[in-house]
């Protein structure tokens, strides 16, 4: 393990709410992704039945 000094309390800490916000991004992101594929389906069936 690395030795962080004084300064690990920041660091680790600094890393631990970087890695919860890249995952709180992509589950966001994914998230959104379902939505709109969903939305385009219907959409799809919609301009299906008019033609």
């Amino acid at each position: 393990m690395f030795d962080l000094g004084k300064y690990a309390d920041a660091i680790l800490s600094s890393w631990g709410i970087t890695l919860a916000l890249l995952i709180a991004l992509v589950l966001v992101t994914w998230r959104r992704s379902v939505q709109v594929k969903k939305a385009l389906h219907a959409a799809e069936q919609r301009a299906s039945k008019n033609v």
